[in-house]
């Protein structure tokens, strides 16, 4: 789950004379550029440590406000009544942007003032972020039941009302109180947020490409590794943080500045609470606009830096993506270093037009992917990335309805056990590459192994977890019986709204109500406690004794498995990165030399277009198919109230599976080439061999004869 990097711009190559006049030679015509290093080096911004350290704020901010929907998407779809499909889809939008653009970089890298351009796009990106928190300001209050705005919520509505006393002038159901003002406005909130996730995409494309390769041009050669093991360092932390903010966030109700007078009797664990989604992305735009601010006043061109930081070795084993000795130097070197061969895309991209340079990129790339080892990492590349997105949107809401937890402790779960694991087994990767100087044949052997493993701490997962427990009147096993009521026919005298969700718990028989008034309840008590009131239904026909029944669903009996399913699933992640730089590093010794730059751009762009994007929609269609209960609105299918967890537990994990199974299928071809490879170059190299020995044989027996005389 480590950062995904783009292509890297063309490597800034300074004219000397520029060079000279920035440094500030002796053999400088005129004299008058002597001054300058003086005005320089008084001036923060003309240090490359300084640019590491905005860069590496500003990609940690852009990485915590892109992931900040993922931790907040089963909260967006109750607010504003969305599928999971969407919500995948919406989850997904911010890369269409991205990927039409960023082949661009290439081509641009050089030609642009890439600080002030990172500050434009980081703009971009806090407008995104706001936008982003525009829809619950338009929106009216959140309404957690169908009251009337004029009436106390979680009140009268949802009780048993004989049918001879209903009122007549009780709230109409929802469906039937539709407008075409309701049905715009719901169409306007879900186009803001897909504009402002198409915008986030759009913004992020110059902000990683253009800073690494900043970095790798006034950076000394042996600091840049370590300069960019730092920026990547602090960058992995960006989604750990947006699960830590996700989690404080939606521990606030989502209305928080304007309550109800009478406040809500709602708790976290309530199926209907809503958190403060928005205010997370506030925050996250803040800090973006904050990070940003100081690209603004980096040059275009700094003078190189001249000194090597005096370091162990140590730091550069977490932070370049390390090669064994005798391989050549450029795999050394940062994805942002170009080659400095003439004959590749990169190399020539300065000279072309954009017309050219677009009918150039075409057979350039078909070139890269005939090479079956790149094709093969990058496939393999492909499945783990699919695995990771899934995951990453939508295992806080599989936490949520599987083990009936709150949507902030499964972001806390996640941000404080499963992504911190991920980082140190994207570290321990590097470093057993680099400390045990492995070579394309080892480093296969190793992605192998991660993706064995992972696979295997996977299969548990099928076991752990239990059925959906009764519900009243909804069936959610093929075959089962309609009303689960225990007493058939005791909701009969009562006028229940037929799309109406207020569950309430009959805890001794394990049976949910989707509404008291479905449980036959006619009273509602509060009993009033320190933080917040608990409610409670009574004189309910349907439930033995008459209740009380509490508010809220009931909750998992599997739900002391949620800790042991994490510790798997985060150790499956831990091991499924310490593939990921053996795998860069088999598609930097897999390709030419002056195609380097370019198949990297070629990797993410391909691990966008066919994981990023579709993998979110795929798990999110697949988790709509288990739903047993859907709510309506205006005549339309809204958010899902109920699944079956068997059918979830099983689609959800088999994905992942599936994912893993592919991505080990692929490592295994390409340690069965490199094998091939091997025994091929191995009979190559006997022949002369023993070619050479039969001449040495022949020329000894020439000389025996010779020395015999003697």
């Amino acid at each position: 789950m480590g950062p995904r990097i783009g292509p890297i711009g063309e490597e800034l190559q300074v004219p000397d004379k520029d060079t000279k006049a920035m440094v500030g030679t002796e053999d400088t015509p005129g004299g008058k550029a002597r001054p300058n290093p003086q005005d320089l080096r008084p001036s923060v911004f003309h240090s490359i440590k300084f640019f590491v350290l905005c860069h590496s704020l500003l990609q940690l901010a852009q990485l915590m406000i892109s992931g900040y929907l993922k931790s907040s998407i089963s909260t967006v779809e109750k607010r504003f009544g969305l599928s999971s499909q969407t919500s995948g889809l919406l989850a997904a939008f911010n890369e269409v942007g991205n990927t039409a653009l960023i082949v661009f970089v290439s081509y641009f890298g050089s030609r642009v003032h890439r600080p002030r351009l990172i500050g434009y796009g980081a703009v971009l990106v806090t407008l995104a972020g706001v936008l982003m928190a525009v829809p619950h300001f338009i929106s009216e209050p959140y309404h957690y039941d169908h009251t009337s705005p004029d009436m106390p919520q979680d009140f009268e509505a949802s009780l048993c009302v004989p049918t001879t006393e209903a009122p007549t002038s009780a709230p109409a159901p929802s469906n039937s109180s539709c407008s075409g003002y309701t049905e715009v406005q719901h169409l306007a909130v879900v186009g803001i947020m897909f504009t402002a996730q198409t915008l986030l995409g759009v913004g992020g494309v110059p902000i990683q490409p253009f800073g690494i390769s900043y970095i790798d041009d006034f950076a000394h050669n042996s600091n840049s590794p370590l300069y960019l093991g730092i920026l990547f360092a602090v960058t992995m932390m960006g989604p750990g943080m947006a699960y830590g903010l996700g989690s404080l966030m939606l521990c606030l109700y989502v209305d928080m500045d304007r309550m109800p007078e009478g406040g809500i009797s709602l708790t976290s664990k309530d199926p209907r609470w809503v958190g403060a989604w928005w205010l997370g992305f506030l925050i996250s735009a803040g800090t973006v606009a904050l990070a940003a601010t100081p690209y603004f006043f980096f040059p275009k061109e700094m003078p190189k830096e001249k000194r090597e930081l005096r370091f162990r070795r140590k730091a550069l084993a977490v932070s370049d993506p390390p090669v064994s000795k005798g391989e050549d130097a450029s795999s050394e070197r940062s994805p942002g270093e170009s080659p400095e061969k003439k004959d590749g895309l990169a190399q020539i991209a300065p000279d072309l037009t954009v017309i050219q340079f677009i009918k150039v990129f075409p057979r350039v790339m078909l070139r890269t992917l005939r090479h079956p080892i790149f094709l093969l990492v990058v496939l393999s590349q492909v499945c783990m990335s699919s695995m990771v997105a899934g995951m990453a949107t939508f295992l806080p809401k599989f936490l949520e309805r599987q083990f009936s937890v709150t949507a902030s402790y499964a972001n806390l779960l996640i941000g404080c056990l499963t992504i911190p694991l991920a980082i140190v087994g994207i570290v321990v990767g590097g470093i057993l590459v680099k400390r045990l100087r492995l070579g394309p044949m080892h480093c296969g052997t190793l992605c192998l192994l991660g993706a064995l493993f992972c696979l295997l701490l996977s299969t548990p997962l099928f076991f752990m977890g239990c059925s959906t427990h009764q519900i009243a009147g909804i069936n959610h096993q093929p075959g089962a019986q309609p009303g689960l009521e225990l007493f058939p026919g005791c909701t009969e005298p009562c006028s229940c709204p037929s799309d109406d969700f207020n569950p309430v718990c009959d805890s001794s028989a394990r049976v949910e109500y989707l509404t008291p008034c479905h449980a036959g309840c006619r009273n509602r008590v509060v009993h009033e406690a320190p933080d917040k009131g608990q409610v409670f239904y009574t004189n309910c026909s349907c439930v033995v004794g008459g209740g009380p029944v509490p508010a809220g669903s009931c909750d998992s009996a599997c739900s002391h498995l949620v800790l042991p399913f994490m510790v798997l699933v985060s150790l499956g992640a831990a091991l499924a990165s310490v593939t990921h730089t053996p795998s860069f590093m088999l598609i930097l010794r897999g390709v030419k030399k002056e195609d380097k730059t370019l198949a990297v751009g070629i990797q993410f762009m391909l691990l966008r277009v066919l994981a990023w994007m579709p993998s979110p929609v795929i798990h999110g269609s697949a988790i709509d198919t288990t739903c047993v209960y859907w709510a309506q609105s205006c005549g339309r299918r809204a958010v899902c109230h109920y699944y079956d967890h068997d059918l979830l537990r099983n689609r959800f994990i088999g994905l992942q599976f599936f994912f893993k199974t592919g991505s080990l299928a692929c490592f295994a071809l390409i340690l069965a080439i490199l094998r091939q490879q091997d025994k091929e170059e191995g009979t190559k190299a006997t022949i002369p061999n023993l070619g050479l020995q039969q001449q040495l044989l022949a020329s000894g027996a020439k000389k025996e004869p010779e020395e015999s005389r003697v």
